[in-house]
Parts: C-alpha cells; sequence; structure tokens
C-alpha cells in the first residue's frame, strides 16, 4: 500500500526501486517473484520503493485489474512509498522526449507492417544487428519522395530512432558486464501511442529510479534503453535482471497458462499467502528447514548475492499439476 506523500503524478526527488506491471492480467507467480526480489532490493537498503503502472496497452490494460494487480501486492506484503502512476497519463511527458530526439535529428518515419519486418528479417541472408526481432532498416533511408508517397496511401508511419550500430556496456548485478547492439526501436508506434522502451526510460528518469529489477526477458532491451538514457541527458540506473520462473518444459510462465499460478487460483487450492513466500524463499536459496513466512522474515535474510542465475522450474515450488 501506499504510505507516503508524494504529490500527485508520482514523481518526487529520491532514490528508489519500482515494480512496473502492465495490467493486462493478474499477476502470476513469477510476476510475484520479480516484485518480491525488487522490494527486497530496495528495502534491504533503506530505499524508497514504488508502482508504476505500464498501461500503455489501451485494449487490454484494465482499471480493475490494475486493482486486483495492487491487492495481490499489499496482501504479499509489499508496501510502497509514492503514489502510482499510470503510462497513459503521461503522454506529453514521452512527447516531449520525441521532440527533443527529433531536434537532433535521430527519428524518422517507418511504414513497415510488423509482418513486413518479420518477412523482410527471415529472407535475409543475415540477422540483423541488435537484439532479436531488431529492425532491418528498411524505412531508414527512404528519399522525401518516398516517405510523401506512403503518407498518401493511407498508411500512418511510426517513429523510430536512428541509430549508427552502437555497442552499450554495463553492468548487470547478476548477470556481471553486459553488451549490446543497439537497434533503430520504435519511440512512438503507428496509432499514436509512445512505445515502451521510450516510455520506461523517461519514468524512470522522472521518479528517480536508480535501480531496475525485472525479468531476464528484458536483459536484451537494456542497451536500446541505456542509448536513450544517454542521448536525453538521464541518469543511468543500476540493473538487475532476475531470473525467470518457467513450467515443466522450460517455457516462462504466462498468464493464458491453465496451471494455478495467480494469488487467487492458489488460494482457492489452499495454498496461502506463507506458503507462496516460503516458496519465493525457497527460489532465492533460502533454506525451508528455516521457516519465512513473510516478507519481513525474508528481508531479514535477503542478499542479492544470494539470487541464483539459473531459472526457478515451477516443479521445484511444489505446487499442485
Amino acid at each position: 500500500m501506499w504510505r507516503g506523500n508524494a504529490p500527485v503524478g508520482g514523481d518526487t526527488v529520491g532514490v528508489a526501486g519500482r515494480f512496473a506491471p502492465s495490467p493486462t492480467g493478474d499477476l502470476h507467480l513469477g510476476n510475484l517473484r520479480t516484485a518480491v526480489i525488487a522490494w527486497l532490493a530496495a528495502r534491504s537498503r533503506g530505499d524508497d520503493f514504488i508502482v508504476r503502472m505500464e498501461d500503455l496497452d489501451r485494449h487490454q490494460s484494465s482499471i480493475t485489474i490494475e486493482g486486483s494487480q495492487l491487492r495481490d501486492l499489499s496482501t504479499l506484503g509489499i508496501d510502497w512509498d509514492r503514489a502510482v502512476i499510470r503510462q497513459s497519463e503521461r503522454f506529453d511527458r514521452y512527447e516531449a522526449a520525441i521532440a527533443e530526439l527529433a531536434d537532433r535529428d535521430v527519428v524518422y518515419e517507418c511504414f513497415c507492417s510488423r509482418r513486413e519486418i518479420r518477412e523482410e528479417i527471415e529472407a535475409a541472408s543475415q540477422a540483423p544487428h541488435g537484439p532479436p526481432g531488431s529492425y532491418p532498416g528498411t524505412c531508414r533511408d527512404l528519399t522525401a519522395g518516398e516517405r510523401a508517397e506512403r503518407r498518401a496511401s493511407g498508411r500512418p508511419p511510426a517513429l523510430r530512432l536512428r541509430t549508427d550500430g552502437q555497442v552499450i556496456e554495463f553492468h548487470d548485478r547478476l548477470h556481471g558486464t553486459v553488451s549490446g547492439l543497439v537497434d533503430d526501436v520504435v519511440l512512438r508506434r503507428n496509432d499514436g501511442v509512445p512505445a515502451y522502451n521510450l516510455a520506461v526510460v523517461v519514468d524512470d528518469e522522472a521518479q528517480a529510479v536508480t535501480e531496475v529489477v525485472r525479468g531476464g526477458d528484458l536483459l536484451a532491451s537494456t542497451a536500446r534503453q541505456i542509448h536513450l538514457q544517454e542521448l536525453l541527458g538521464y541518469t543511468r540506473p543500476v540493473y538487475m535482471h532476475v531470473p525467470l520462473v518457467v513450467d515443466a518444459v522450460g517455457e516462462r510462465l504466462a498468464k493464458r497458462s491453465r496451471m494455478p499460478m495467480t494469488m487467487t487460483e492458489l488460494g482457492a487450492i489452499g495454498i496461502g499467502v506463507d506458503e507462496i513466500i516460503g516458496w519465493i524463499a525457497a527460489t532465492l536459496g533460502y533454506d525451508a528447514a528455516d521457516p519465512i513466512a513473510t516478507l519481513r522474515d525474508l528481508l531479514a535474510v535477503f542478499d542479492s548475492g544470494d539470487i541464483p542465475i539459473d531459472p526457478c522450474a515451477l516443479p521445484s515450488l511444489a505446487l499442485p499439476t
């Protein structure tokens, strides 16, 4: 629950960790584990902790789900120090950042559909530089006439960041030194909605986030975000990408899974909060013989250096199947 006195909007100067879910479905056990680790990392240093709703997907995001997610976090024992903000209410901030980048002539229009991008990548003799699925540069060098022709056809453009194959190196608290190539990342989608990589960078700066703890699936996007931070003159936070919880066949957990994974589903089969916390503690390497039933118990022994780097297999949590 929010226990602070931050102004409306949630922006304040300070040192903070954060958890930033998308309110498109109830939090599953993997989400909850990441939230717990982020909370523990911040609280173990005496830092503020904030929650942000990354609700850019206006079709699937829901205020009802947002409320459910916040209740689950609170029930688990996670509290936060500032007002919860929603990205859907901050488009003016993202547009200001895009305008600043456009003034530097590093923004261009892209008329490609996802299908066209995928087909071009598949047809290429070698994959484009950058993270998996990186943009191959199809619209990068269009002439003014070619851009005008595409606009006249009725196809709205997305906006992309023009990069030069920069290699970004950073330190991750679990993975050590990591480097990544930066591709021409989307800044604003063709429906006018700001893109995730831009929005998260703007919000982390505005909320004075100094440590980003999140799932390991986002490690590949970090170089893109650091490059944007550097262009915009922002402070680089510390990163820690925690391994995901995976199912019996090694696939990452998904909200569409049929297994009981949310707090509501687990509660319906008799699994309580103390057991969930005990499972999370076990995945962090703490001895199940020494009972850990609350987050305060876990905070008393937590050390980020104890976090295993390997994915956590769901069956090891002794969940019913």
